[in-house]
């Protein structure tokens, strides 16, 4: 970690997706990422339990959850610059353990999605002031 308290992210190899370690179980991680974006008003539009429904469908997983959310107002300019930038909105962060037992975030790279889509790289700042929650809900 840097300065010892910031995980330090890193890039996945496959390109976009960026991955910072967590202190906290998976469940735990995706709890004070939800409460960190409440606190400051932005939407919870779903969270997902990926092995808690293998679980309940007689099937064995590491523990991986899905956070998605967003707000308004900054994702509609990327919408009306590009509208297929509803594929990759609203914002999602996994919460998941590695096969070691680590536990990771990863989301998608703000600045993969404007490119994406071929939008102003400008508007990736739109998505990027979430990324301070992302390296605080890690911690």
């Amino acid at each position: 970690m840097a300065n010892g308290d910031t995980p330090m992210p890193e890039e996945d190899p496959r390109g976009g997706i960026i991955l910072i370690p967590a202190s906290r179980s998976a469940a735990a991680t995706i709890d004070r990422l939800e409460s960190l974006l409440r606190e400051r008003g932005i939407l919870i539009f779903a969270r997902i339990d990926f092995s808690g429904d293998a679980a309940r469908a007689g099937l064995t997983m590491r523990p991986e959850q899905l956070l998605v959310f967003g707000n308004p107002k900054a994702g509609t300019p990327l919408m009306i610059a590009s509208p297929t930038v509803g594929l990759d909105l609203p914002l999602k962060a996994l919460a998941f353990e590695d096969e070691t037992g680590k536990t990771w975030l990863a989301y998608n790279d703000p600045r993969y999605v404007v490119q994406r889509h071929g939008i102003s790289q400008a508007l990736s700042a739109n998505l990027a002031a979430v990324i301070p929650l992302l390296e605080q809900a890690a911690k």
